[in-house]
């Protein structure tokens, strides 16, 4: 198994189908493209079978690793490996994928092989993200991952789908420029590529805050976190159904992953200088945007806005962690922070994703997103209400749904650091059940007014099998999270003592 190229194959065999999705262009050939992207999507799936059963939860180093030389007269390695913070998300890219396909079966009725393509070559794109461990490698995937989704918000989305998707690109590749300054500095100062190898390279203060600021502003946009948040709920809003589902389970957790893979370790003394600011940021996030999603007439601007406040509590995890060791002398007691970040980027895209792909089923049959054209779809549609009431429960944090673990051990942890900070945090238990809730009740509850209403048909075949498919995962998560647990838990160790061992030649503390 060991020499077997997993990771290549989850990178590149979407990419191959993508290409052969191509040729099946035309409306005859839709049925063909559907049916090469389902197998695709299959295929990539079983391969993460062996990822998952074959991983090594009791160490913190690379798995599955593949050295091959690229452009060796500059450095350059293609470099790829997994360890328990990215093998989840590999996974997770996977599934999500397969998820997009079945939603898609009969909601695309235009383009279908070219959106079928947009898809898979994202997902190869994406996979490879998580994977690279070279530090070029990682930034030509990072950044041409924005081109597919760039496509399927301008070629598939809603009428102001231009305006959005050249909002996205714009914020997202120029928020990124700097990343590149940064990685060029750093393999000037560690003579490689290598992610790895920045890790060891001493770094003054003040060129630490710089680097730190230029990563930053490629992984902030990404969550994104206030005040770059702004491009996400026009790019929702604009986007199809599957491409706001990528949007939500992968394209935001790249942000925090960047942070857990980039700041924290290589920059860990501005990392704790900084943490302040970051802490401020997220929790500006988590209550500001919280009340701007109140305010929302809009379902789809709705859930984007509190994904962004639900992100602002990954942030927060990211960086309480510095003040939990700074106060209680404990590197232990942060584990739950890191581990909660990582519970709430997955639970996030099982319940959020599914929450777009129910704002999906409802504009397939009205043709509207706003709350007010709605009424009464309870009485038409039970089990969808029943599952989307599910979905909205665990974007509350109810007990006994992924969305409560995850939010859970952060507030906790954040409270060994300061009761304040975790109170703040916790308020968003509160305004998440007042917008997600009113929603709810306006949309699902109460006489049908809309006469279109009355003729809705309930959910079945894909849209069924996609929604069951993601409430098994919700619920499964919210009554027993350990098995995710383990897979993160020596990462995140060695993650911890990374952003604690400082660049200047002392431990913090």
């Amino acid at each position: 198994m060991s020499q077997l190229p997993l990771l290549s194959l989850l990178i590149w065999l979407p990419m191959l189908g993508g290409v052969l999705a191509l040729f099946a262009h035309g409306d005859a050939h839709a049925n063909k493209a559907r049916w090469i992207a389902i197998i695709t999507s299959v295929v990539c799936l079983s391969l993460c079978v062996p990822l998952w059963m074959h991983f090594d939860i009791s160490t913190a180093a690379m798995q599955f690793t593949e050295h091959d030389a690229w452009i060796p007269q500059y450095g350059m390695v293609y470099s790829l490996g997994v360890d328990g913070i990215a093998m989840p998300m590999v996974v997770l890219s996977t599934f999500t994928t397969l998820v997009v396909v079945l939603a898609s079966w009969q909601a695309i009725k235009v383009r279908v092989a070219q959106y079928m393509a947009t898809f898979l070559i994202m997902q190869g794109m994406m996979v490879g993200v998580f994977c690279a461990l070279d530090s070029v490698l990682f930034y030509i995937f990072w950044e041409a991952m924005l081109i597919p989704m760039y496509l399927c918000i301008g070629m598939w989305g809603m009428e102001n789908r231009t305006y959005a998707s050249i909002k996205f690109f714009i914020y997202t590749f120029f928020g990124s420029a700097l990343m590149l300054v940064a990685i060029l500095y750093l393999r000037i100062q560690s003579g490689s590529f290598s992610i790895m190898s920045f890790y060891n390279v001493p770094l003054s203060m003040p060129v630490q805050i710089l680097i730190f600021f230029a990563f930053f502003l490629a992984f902030a946009v990404k969550v994104p976190m206030w005040p770059f948040h702004t491009w996400l709920p026009d790019a929702h809003t604009e986007a199809p159904a599957g491409g706001s589902v990528v949007l939500a389970a992968l394209m935001l957790k790249m942000g925090v992953y960047g942070f857990f893979r980039f700041n924290l370790p290589i920059v860990p003394d501005a990392s704790n200088a900084l943490s302040w600011m970051m802490i401020v940021l997220s929790l500006i996030a988590i209550i500001y945007i919280a009340f701007v999603a109140i305010g929302q007439t809009d379902m789809k601007r709705l859930i984007a806005y509190s994904s962004i406040a639900h992100m602002g509590f990954a942030t927060l995890a990211c960086f309480i962690i510095y003040l939990v060791v700074n106060r209680l002398d404990n590197i232990q007691d942060a584990y739950m922070s890191l581990e909660g970040a990582m519970v709430q980027m997955i639970s996030h895209a099982f319940s959020t994703g599914a929450m777009f792909f129910g704002v999906g089923i409802l504009y397939e049959r009205l043709h509207s997103r706003y709350i007010h054209d709605f009424g009464g779809v309870v009485n038409t549609m039970p089990v969808f209400a029943a599952l989307f009431m599910l979905f909205a429960m665990s974007n509350v944090g109810l007990p006994g749904t992924s969305g409560f673990v995850g939010e859970f051990m952060i507030i906790l942890s954040a409270f060994q650091a300061s009761f304040w900070i975790a109170f703040l945090a916790a308020t968003t238990m509160i305004f998440a059940s007042v917008y997600t809730l009113w929603m709810y009740k306006r949309v699902f509850f109460g006489k049908i007014t809309n006469p279109a209403v009355s003729e809705f048909k309930e959910i079945h075949g894909s849209e069924y099998a996609v929604l069951v498919i993601l409430a098994v995962f919700v619920i499964g998560i919210g009554i027993y999270p350990l098995p995710l647990l383990n897979v993160f838990h020596a990462s995140v160790g060695h993650l911890l003592t990374l952003s604690q061992v400082s660049k200047l030649g002392v431990v913090l503390s």
